[in-house]
């Protein structure tokens, strides 16, 4: 028998919607996915090309157990460059995607009975690895008419004798929400000895305003980020944790028993996606924006309920109480009917139940149709 841990791992119910999906595509059907957060773009031909080259060149190999120095001083030299801040490549860890970033983190961060504040809506992830670990998630409550934005004094009620950490996540999955300076600035001072752990991991990913990191307001935090989102780059696995000096011994330990090393040519890819022309980022966001603005407008006429409006990521949690307190079961109805495949909001959450995300990382022609057989099941 499976550990008591891994049998009360719930089921990632967007990947439930997408394994059905493709099996209903595989018979025949045609779907239009919403569920995935996945860009839709490929990779820019530089980046693959330079996969490539280390493979020719023999790059396959274990290489340093905190990543390539290269990676590591051109993440910094990113980071410096773009938010005017001092980041040192030797408080970075390269790692195989950010998933193993948050299990590295929360393996050196958490004792038994340790608690992790996070909001709620969250991100269906963050509480399986805290609880995992033995720890416990604490959830703040956000409210759709405020961007489901953690507030600071939310947060400050929240915190106990336990707990251990803060974590956000702007531009946020599932909501679209992006976190205002003012906000970020009184959560790392509230905080204060107790660090926060930032995923930023749709960096980039912003339509109004401006990005931010959490360092710019506070050096006792770390930082989850990666190429998966923003250099369409998700099968490559390449991601990263920035950390305080004084945690990467440990981290550096961790690392090299639980995972050795990221892959070696992917992390010279890395290189290429962030020293290398921008040209497809700033085309690629373009383009999202386009759809955020349609899928919006699209939503709303449809009847569902969306108060204010997500500016960052790619997705929409649409408020669909309208039809169905159950999105779970509505986004099954949604899948099997219509042909529509749509993430349910209780995967990320009770505080999301009753709504639906819609991911605009699929063609404008590809949305418009989805909304027209949405629109054609609930209301006509």
């Amino acid at each position: 028998m499976f550990s008591q841990k891994a049998a009360k791992i719930p089921p990632f119910y967007v990947m439930e919607v997408l394994e059905r999906a493709r099996e209903m595509e595989r018979s025949g059907r045609d779907i239009i996915h919403f569920e995935v957060g996945e860009p839709d773009f490929p990779t820019a031909p530089h980046i693959c090309e330079a996969a490539y080259s280390a493979i020719r060149a023999g790059e396959t190999k274990y290489t340093h157990s905190m990543g390539l120095p290269q990676l590591r001083q051109a993440i910094a030299d990113y980071y410096n460059r773009k938010f005017n801040i001092e980041l040192n490549p030797e408080q970075v860890i390269v790692t195989s995607g950010t998933s193993p970033a948050l299990l590295l983190l929360f393996m050196g961060l958490l004792n038994e009975g340790d608690e992790v504040i996070m909001s709620n809506p969250y991100y269906a992830g963050y509480p399986n690895f805290v609880e995992y670990l033995g720890g416990r998630p604490v959830y703040v409550y956000t409210r759709e008419d405020e961007g489901f934005s953690l507030t600071p004094d939310a947060v400050a009620r929240a915190f106990t004798p336990k707990t251990r950490a803060v974590l956000l996540n702007s531009p946020s999955n599932p909501t679209g929400h992006v976190m205002s300076p003012g906000t970020i600035r009184a959560l790392a001072e509230i905080a204060g000895s107790v660090p926060i752990i930032s995923d930023e991991i749709y960096q980039g990913l912003v339509y109004k305003g401006e990005d931010h990191t959490i360092l710019e307001y506070t050096d006792n935090a770390f930082v989850l980020n990666g190429f998966s989102k923003l250099y369409a780059m998700t099968g490559w696995r390449l991601g990263y944790l920035i950390a305080p000096p004084e945690y990467m011994r440990v981290l550096q330990n961790l690392q090299q028993h639980f995972f050795i090393c990221a892959n070696s040519f992917t992390q010279h890819a890395g290189i290429a996606a962030l020293e290398g022309p921008q040209e497809h980022v700033k085309e690629m966001v373009a383009t999202y924006d386009e759809r955020r603005k349609y899928i919006i407008e699209r939503l709303k006429k449809i009847g569902f309920g969306i108060a204010s409006e997500p500016v960052g990521a790619y997705y929409v949690l649409a408020n669909a109480k309208e039809f169905s307190n159950d999105s779970l079961e509505l986004s099954r109805r949604l899948l099997e009917e219509a042909g529509v495949a749509v993430t349910p909001g209780i995967d990320f959450g009770d505080g999301a139940q009753g709504y639906l995300r819609f991911s605009y990382a699929n063609s404008i022609e590809k949305i418009r149709e989805g909304l027209d057989r949405v629109d054609n099941l609930l209301n006509k």
